[in-house]
């Protein structure tokens, strides 16, 4: 089965029309995007877009061929002319099957907003799944399905889609995972390609022919992912996004509750609404026992007060006890982290500080701490596959 992806914007493409954005200004060459529309085997198309024919036709397709239209989302603004020739489009029920003289049957899949999703088998039995933008699969179960060969989704704005898919195993790791109805939410180029690795997802220009099947480079997410950044820099968030499309995640707050403080009640209340509600949480600096484990993706927040906590066991603010033992206690615990990190086989995204770049603190303590925290921060990202500064919300790769 050979797929055409004729368009992989979003319905209004990309650049928006009049739009003034950063993104959509730099929406150009193989980046622009017209409205996604897909041609299967040039007999089904999915979703009809103005200019249709004329994409078609500079792939190296025609639509000629064409037998069915389906429709997945609901069409704003003037109807789309229908190029003659073309059937007109039409919807499947939610849940109903259409089988076509060609061999392809095509099964409507209900949305959890408007719109239907298409899982579409070839005559060979290869499977696709086809998503509307903005809409996640509603009622999957686990089992019920297969991993498909290739998913077609809006990974951007719902990462939670995939997270749903994979957790029912209709994406496995040989599914090959497309974003489409890419909209000017993330700069195009090398930032959408980072955030859709990430995930586990790719990005293709528009007019490109996918075969079915065939073994594609699909990113492989990094084991061990450690995620540096500054005070308010947007790393928290850079390492949420990271699993966002993963189910089951096991959030690791290392702060603790710190009973009388509102401002700290506060920022935590305000990391867990931002959490999907599949994740589950656990408030502890026993970090070891968790990455000796089998289980689901943890994301640690945040090795900084991991420190602390490691710091305030060993007696490291008075002199006295880190000299008479405290240094090389914490060297140990240190040691020993970093090794569950090494034999880990969790997914693990942690976050930590990045100091030492401003001014040299005042006190001998805050200088000792800023010290080990360095040392901590090098020793784990000597063990990552991927190592990231986030400066003013922007990610730097620095390895992987």
């Amino acid at each position: 089965m050979e797929l055409t992806l004729l368009g992989t914007g979003a319905p209004a493409g990309l650049p928006r029309p009049s739009c003034p954005c950063a993104a959509c200004a730099t929406a150009v060459a193989t980046d622009a995007r017209a409205a996604t529309s897909v041609l299967v085997d040039e007999t089904l198309l999915l979703d009809l877009t103005p200019g249709a024919a004329f994409a078609a036709a500079r792939s190296g397709h025609s639509l000629a061929g064409v037998r069915q239209v389906l429709l997945s989302h609901p069409h704003d603004g003037p109807p789309v002319e229908v190029p003659a020739g073309v059937p007109q489009p039409g919807r499947v029920p939610d849940g109903r099957e259409l089988a076509l003289l060609t061999g392809h049957r095509v099964r409507a899949v209900a949305m959890d907003a408007p719109g239907t999703g298409y899982a579409v088998t070839g005559p060979d039995g290869q499977r696709v799944l086809y998503l509307p933008p903005g809409g996640a699969p509603a009622g999957l179960e686990e089992g019920a399905v297969e991993a498909y060969d290739v998913v077609l989704a809006d990974v951007v704005r719902r990462p939670d889609a995939l997270a749903r898919l994979r957790a029912v195993g209709a994406v496995g790791p040989t599914t090959d995972v497309v974003a489409v109805h890419v909209d000017h939410d993330v700069p195009p180029g090398a930032e959408l390609r980072r955030r859709l690795a990430a995930a586990g997802a790719r990005a293709v220009p528009d007019g490109t022919t996918l075969a079915v099947g065939v073994y594609e480079d699909v990113p492989d997410v990094p084991r061990r992912t450690l995620v540096l950044g500054g005070a308010r820099s947007g790393k928290s968030v850079e390492a949420e996004r990271r699993l966002e499309a993963f189910p089951e995640v096991l959030y690791v707050a290392t702060g603790g509750s710190r009973n009388g403080d509102t401002e700290w009640a506060s920022r935590v209340a305000t990391h867990r609404e931002r959490r999907p509600g599949s994740w589950r949480t656990t408030e502890t600096c026993d970090l070891v026992p968790l990455l000796k484990d089998d289980g689901a993706p943890l994301l640690i927040d945040c090795l900084s007060l991991w420190l602390t906590d490691a710091m305030d066991a060993v007696g490291a603010w008075d002199d006295a006890e880190w000299a008479g033992g405290g240094e090389r206690e914490l060297r140990s615990r240190v040691r020993e982290l970093t090794e569950a990190v090494r034999a880990t086989r969790r997914t693990v995204v942690a976050v930590s500080n990045e100091v030492g770049s401003g001014i040299v603190p005042a006190t001998a303590s805050g200088r000792r701490y800023r010290d080990e925290l360095g040392r901590l921060n090098t020793a784990f990202a000597n063990e990552c596959e991927q190592v990231v500064l986030v400066v003013a919300g922007q990610a730097l790769v620095l390895r992987g």
